[in-house]
Formats: C-alpha cells, structure tokens, sequence
C-alpha cells in the first residue's frame, strides 16, 4: 500500500499544482501560552488529484484545513493558489479567492434551513454579478451532477442527511472551483450515505476534479490515492494507495449483501 517519498513527489511531475504549503507554521496563544498547531508543514496539491490529510484530535489537521482553505493566516510561511501568494492578502480579497476558486463540504452540512436546495447552491454565486436565470441554471445543473435533480424545491428538514450532504457538494461545485475540500464529509452519515457520498466525491475527481478529504477516519481516507499523515503539527508520512475502496463497489457489494439477508 505504501510507496516512498520519490513516488509521491512522482505524482505532481506532471500535473499544475493548484495549491501549496510552504514551510507553514501556525502558533496560537491561549491563556499566555503559546500552542504550535502548525510546525513547517509543506505540502503541494496538483490538479486531479484525490487526497486525504488525516491524523487523531490535536494533530493539526483541523489547522491545516482552515489555512489551505483560506479562512485562516499562517503565523509563518507562505500559502499560493495556482500560482498566487495569498499569505498577506486583505480579508476583501481573500473572500474574493475562496468564493472562485475553493469549494466547500462540512461534516454538520452549513445549510439555511428555511431555503430550499435549489436557493442553498445559488448561494456562492450571488456575489458573482450573474443574474438570477443564470443563477438559477447553474443551481439546478449542479444539484443534478449530485442526482437531486427532483429535489430543488426541498428544504433541508425534507431531505435526508445524505441528501443534505450532497447539497452541500452541490453548493460546493456551482462556482466550478480549482479544488473541492471536504472536511469529514460522512461525519454525521450512518455507513450507506455515507458511501454514497464519498461515490460522488471519487466520480468527481474521476471527471478531473481536485478533491482534498480531511478525515480522523482511515476507511474514509483510503478512497484517496494519496495520504497524508499529520501527527502534533507535522506531516510525519505521506502514502501512495494502490488498492483503494471504490465506493461503487462497496455500495454495490452491499446491496448483495443486504437482498440475500
């Protein structure tokens, strides 16, 4: 399952690099005590690939996630988006970066409860200066890409939780962005949903798309070809899966299971 350093550096010589961490480290300072989330991590993420950053509570993974998403700044060390530095950039601008080129899954979902489907995806697209027919197409394109077609009128108390996860995709690739990051997207699923998700994360990213997991899960985590193990603040290994989980597989292998019951 496990290839060196040489393999994983490998999977990027021919492939943009749409995001990476230079030498980030980030200290916080609670009650007059400095705390390193952060220790020097370096870390490129190139185009198409499916990767996933785990480690256990307090391994920084959480802190990673935020600074690589833009929400937060590194104390030290450099952030670049396809190629651009972000590191000092102006809140304004950062926003302007996150919304056109970062997609978004949380584990609780992030949706306004007394919005439809349809309404929640059209959401990162209202600061875009595209008109509400526009808006509303693309909407609908995208809650098709994740099969809820039928549901665009549905609030989020009429879905399912798997369905209100895959909203959340939805709403994630509207603004068609360089990289899709997912944070422990089958958090709050039981086992089928949650397979069907991490289906349509893996057919993304089998379409082209960057898909970057942040997950305390290991089961989760080998549906990506590449792992990165993060342990008190530092990338500690990085590994090539050869033999992945395929959800489809899995989904379908359980299906079998369950008519023969």
């Amino acid at each position: 399952m496990v290839e060196n350093n040489d393999s994983v550096a490998a999977m990027c010589l021919d492939a943009r690099v749409v995001l990476e961490a230079r030498d980030v480290s980030k200290c916080y300072t609670l009650d007059e005590i400095e705390v390193h989330a952060l220790r020097g991590v370096d870390l490129q993420i190139c185009e198409g690939q499916m990767l996933s950053i785990m480690g256990p509570s307090g391994s920084g993974k959480s802190t990673l996630m935020h600074i690589i998403g833009l929400l937060d700044h590194p104390s030290n060390g450099s952030v670049t988006v396809e190629g651009e530095d972000v590191s000092d950039m102006e809140p304004n601008e950062l926003a302007a970066v996150r919304n056109q080129r970062i997609g978004f899954v949380f584990q609780a979902f992030n949706l306004l409860a007394r919005t439809s489907a349809q309404a929640n995806v059209e959401l990162p697209l209202i600061y875009s200066g595209l008109g509400g027919a526009e808006r509303a197409r693309k909407a609908r394109e995208a809650l098709e890409r994740v099969g809820l077609g039928d549901r665009l009128g549905h609030l989020p108390s009429q879905l399912s939780g798997g369905q209100q996860q895959r909203v959340a995709i939805a709403r994630a690739l509207v603004t068609e962005p360089s990289i899709v990051l997912a944070d422990e997207p089958t958090g709050n699923l039981d086992s089928r949903s949650g397979m069907e998700v991490m289906q349509i994360l893996q057919d993304l990213n089998d379409q082209g798309i960057t898909v970057v997991l942040v997950t305390h899960d290991p089961l989760v985590a080998k549906h990506a070809r590449r792992v990165v193990h993060l342990a008190d603040g530092r990338i500690v290994e990085e590994e090539i899966v050869k033999e992945r989980y395929i959800a489809r597989d899995r989904l379908a292998a359980l299906s079998t299971e369950e008519a023969h019951r």
